[in-house]
This record gives structure tokens, sequence and C-alpha cells, in this order.
């Protein structure tokens, strides 16, 4: 992986495009590695977003987080370069031994844990982490009404759960999608929703204090912009389609629906 302390220079076009003044530790990642490395939206730029309220900033080096559906352990990277924790990198359908190599190619081995782990079936004790952190994943197993609790057991008391997630503006009324997504919608995409909704959902669980619940501006530019970048340079067929027909589905829907929203809750 390559990595400066300075933002790209603007001979690097596509690191330059890619280059977002509120996300300055994201534009010192190399913009082909987060390209090769992607599952979806760009994990970086969201995770930097969620660091704030969650106060990433704030923990000892010696703080234990759980990245859950870390993906290729971009997030993990992130976590474990931009803010010295030790990181556990869980996650389903990415081995860890292929977590592994790019782990150790980043030079974080010695401070990220790869491992297989089912949401479900986390094999971790109580009080194991200082902080959980799910970037784009959390919508998959998150919406069981029991399932926070669950989670939340592994924080130590006080600890912080934040998660990033494709999200709704407003909650859809009724059974189908707005006439302009219909074209791209899919059934999974139920699983997204707003900002207020998750809010409700985590404050009835009574499992944290909700501290932030909020909808990213302008996150469907990024999205798009994100998208439009990987149709064109990744050297994956299947995220050039997946990404253009992404970009297709955000240009129809010019913000109106879709976004990201940011949770963040203290264990109580």
């Amino acid at each position: 992986m390559t990595e400066t302390n300075e933002t790209p220079h603007p001979a690097d076009a596509l690191g330059g495009r890619l280059s977002l003044p509120q996300y300055p530790r994201s534009s010192r990642y190399d913009a082909r590695w987060t390209i090769e490395n992607q599952m979806g939206p760009h994990a970086l730029w969201l995770l930097e977003w969620l660091a704030p309220a969650l106060r990433l900033e704030g923990l000892s080096p010696d703080a234990r987080v759980l990245d859950l559906g870390c993906g290729r352990a971009m997030t993990s990277v992130f976590l474990a370069r931009e803010y010295g924790v030790q990181v556990t990198a869980a996650d389903l359908w990415v081995k860890p031994d292929e977590n592994a190599v790019r782990l150790a190619e980043a030079g974080v081995a010695g401070q990220v844990l790869p491992v297989h782990a089912e949401a479900h079936d986390l094999p971790f004790g109580e009080g194991s982490f200082d902080a959980i952190v799910s970037v784009d994943a959390y919508q998959y197993f998150g919406t069981d009404d029991l399932y926070l609790p669950s989670l939340t057991r592994l924080l130590r008391p006080g600890g912080r759960i934040g998660v990033v997630v494709p999200a709704l503006r407003e909650e859809i009324d009724g059974a189908e999608p707005p006439e302009h997504l219909k074209p791209f919608w899919e059934p999974a995409y139920w699983c997204f929703h707003s900002a207020g909704w998750w809010r409700r959902h985590w404050t009835r669980s009574g499992a944290v204090e909700v501290e932030t619940a909020d909808w990213l501006t302008d996150g469907w530019r990024e999205w798009l912009l994100w998208c439009e970048v990987v149709a064109g340079h990744s050297t994956d067929q299947w995220h050039v389609e997946m990404a253009g027909r992404c970009a297709e589905m955000l240009r129809a829907d010019q913000g109106r629906t879709l976004g990201f929203a940011r949770v963040v809750g203290r264990r109580v």
C-alpha cells in the first residue's frame, strides 16, 4: 500500500479526484489501493466521518476495537494507523489469511487480528472491547430488534458502538419504493432506514444511550463520485458493473431518497 503524508499531487488525476477536503486522513491513502480493496461505498471516507462522533481520538493506544464486517480490512488498517488502537478485524466473507496479507503489507500486522466470524456468533467475551465499529455492514444484521443488546455485551461499560450505513433520507411509506427507484430497487434495500429510525431502534433496545444519529450532507454525491471512479478504474469486471449500476441509480435519485446515516451509542 502506498501512503504519503501529503495530499496527492495534482498530476495524479485519480488521487486528486478522490482527495476530498472533508476527509484529509483518507486522502493520504493510495487511490488504487482503495479501489482494488473496496466492497461497496468508500469505507475510509465513511469511517473518517464516523470517527469524531465515536471519539476515536480519545482512545488510548491499548484500546481494543472490534471492526465488525471489515471486508478486506481497509477500515481496520485505517483504525490502527490513524488512531493507534488494537483492532480485531471480523468478517464472514473474507478469509482471515487473505486479510493477514493486506495487514502485513500495510505494516499493521502487530496491531490487527483478522478473524472469521458471523455477526450472530461472535467468539468474544463480555466486555472485550472499548469500542465497536461497523462501516457499510450493520444494516445486514442490525435491524433485528434483539441484536444490539447481544452485541453491546462485548463492550466494556461506557464503551461506544458506532456504525455508518446506507440510509434513507425519510422512511418509505407503503410496500413500494419511489417510482424513480423501481428500475434499480432490490429486496435487500429494505434494510435501509433513516437516521431517525435507527435512533428509535437503538433507544428502544435499552442497550445504549444514543449520542448521535444523523444524515451525511451530500453523502449521495460522494457515493456517486466513488461509484464513477470504481466503474472507470477497477480491474474487477463485477465491481465495474455493480458500481456502474449504483451510479445510475444515484443519478436518478439526486439525493431525494438515498445517502448515509451514522449512529453512535454508549453502553449503559
